[in-house]
């Protein structure tokens, strides 16, 4: 009898001298692929670049904003509507610029920049 690769073997061996032979298998395919793949990093990702506008994650959000408020607050935030969110199936992004502008946007005028403001408006007789 012939020996051809491409034929079909069905066997009926126990899983405790299966195990092995495909562990051999899944060894030398793994040493094959680039590291990347084999170990991820479990890390939640680089942190923002300041001068991107990126899209970030709840957690890199947290760490972004200045009082790095609690998760349950950021997430009333959302709820109440009063932070910009972006909503991708179950995840939620928060773009880098729109967070910027939102705190600014709370952000209250020195006195220098209401004096500038109201020269600014008066009337010259």
């Amino acid at each position: 009898m012939e020996n051809n690769s491409s034929e079909t073997v069905l066997f009926s061996l126990p899983l405790a001298r299966l195990e092995p032979i495909f562990k051999g298998w899944i060894k030398d395919v793994l040493k094959d692929l680039p590291p990347a793949i084999c170990n991820p990093d479990p890390s939640p990702g680089p942190a923002p670049d300041p001068g991107a506008d990126s899209y970030m994650t709840t957690k890199q959000l947290q760490a972004y904003l200045p009082e790095h408020p609690h998760l349950t607050t950021i997430y009333s935030w959302i709820r109440n509507g009063e932070i910009p969110v972006y909503k991708n199936s179950f995840r939620l992004r928060f773009r880098k610029s729109e967070i910027d502008a939102w705190l600014n946007s709370g952000r209250k005028k020195t006195y220098a920049e209401l004096y500038a403001e109201t020269s600014n408006k008066r009337i010259k007789r």
